[in-house]
C-alpha cells in the first residue's frame, strides 16, 4: 500500500511528521538563500512553485493516514514469538507438551482439552477439571508456566470443574468447546468448528480426527491431553 502513494519527494511519508515537515523537505539551501524566511518558502512551495507533483495539505493527511493503516495491518500479521519460545522444559513433560502444541492451537488449527486431577502438597486430590487450552492461551500470558514461576490449575471458569473438598462443580462453554452433559455416554465436548464431538471417557475412542494423550507428570495427580484436529463445517 506504500508503494502505491509514492511519490518523488516521498522517501516514506511515514518519515514527516507534519505537513509543514513535508513541505520542509522541498525547500533547497537556495531558497533559504533568496527568501530568508521559512513560512514563505513553505507557502511556495505549496501553491504548486516546484517541478513535478506536491500533495496538498488534505492529500497529506489522507496518504499518511493510509500508510500508518498499512503498518497496523502488518504488525497484526506478522507471527508473535510464543510463550514457550526459549524456555527450558527438558524435566518438565506436561509443559513440553504444552509447548508443543502451543502455535497449531494459537493460529486455530488444533483444539486441545487438558484434564487434569490436581493435588495439594500432601498429595491429596482437591479438584479436577477440563480445561480449553486454547481459551486460556487468549486469555492470560503463558509465560510464567512456561517458565515454572506458575502451575497450571484447575478453575471453576473451565470447560468442567470439580472441588473435593467443597463438593462444588461447574460447566461452562468455552468460545472452542459445546458441552452435551448428561449424556449416556457421559460428558461430552461438541467442538464448535467442525460440530465434532469430543468423548472424554478412558475406555472409548475420544471420536473423530481426535487423539487421547497420557502425559506422565508428578506435578499432578493425572493429566490427559485430548487433541482435535479441526475441520470447517462443509
Amino acid at each position: 500500500m506504500e508503494e502505491e502513494y509514492a511519490h518523488p519527494y516521498e522517501d516514506s511519508i511515514e518519515n514527516f511528521t507534519t505537513y509543514e515537515d513535508y513541505l520542509d523537505s522541498q525547500i533547497t539551501a537556495q531558497d533559504r538563500f533568496y527568501l530568508e524566511e521559512d513560512e514563505l518558502a513553505r507557502q511556495l512551495v505549496e501553491i504548486g512553485c516546484r517541478k513535478g507533483e506536491v500533495l496538498s495539505r488534505e492529500e497529506f493527511a489522507a496518504r499518511r493516514e493510509a500508510v500508518e493503516t498499512a503498518k497496523k495491518a502488518r504488525l497484526q500479521k506478522a507471527p508473535k514469538e510464543l510463550a514457550s519460545t526459549g524456555k527450558d522444559l527438558t524435566d518438565w513433560p506436561f509443559l513440553r507438551h504444552l509447548a508443543a502444541r502451543e502455535e497449531l492451537v494459537r493460529n486455530g488449527k488444533l483444539s486441545t482439552i487438558i484434564f487434569i486431577r490436581d493435588k495439594n502438597t500432601k498429595g491429596q486430590e482437591i479438584s479436577v477439571a477440563d480445561i480449553d487450552y486454547g481459551h486460556r492461551l487468549k486469555t492470560e500470558g503463558f509465560e510464567p508456566y512456561f517458565e515454572r514461576k506458575k502451575r497450571l490449575l484447575p478453575r471453576p471458569s473451565d470447560l468442567s470443574f470439580y472441588n473435593w473438598d467443597t463438593q462444588h462443580s461447574t460447566s461452562n462453554e468455552s468460545p472452542n468447546f459445546q458441552i452435551i452433559p448428561d449424556h449416556e455416554q457421559g460428558l461430552l465436548f461438541k467442538n464448535k468448528r467442525d460440530r465434532k464431538v469430543i468423548n472424554v471417557d478412558p475406555k472409548v475412542e475420544p471420536g473423530d480426527n481426535s487423539k487421547r494423550h497420557d502425559v506422565p507428570t508428578g506435578e499432578y495427580i493425572q493429566v490427559v491431553i485430548f487433541d482435535h484436529m479441526t475441520r470447517k463445517k462443509s
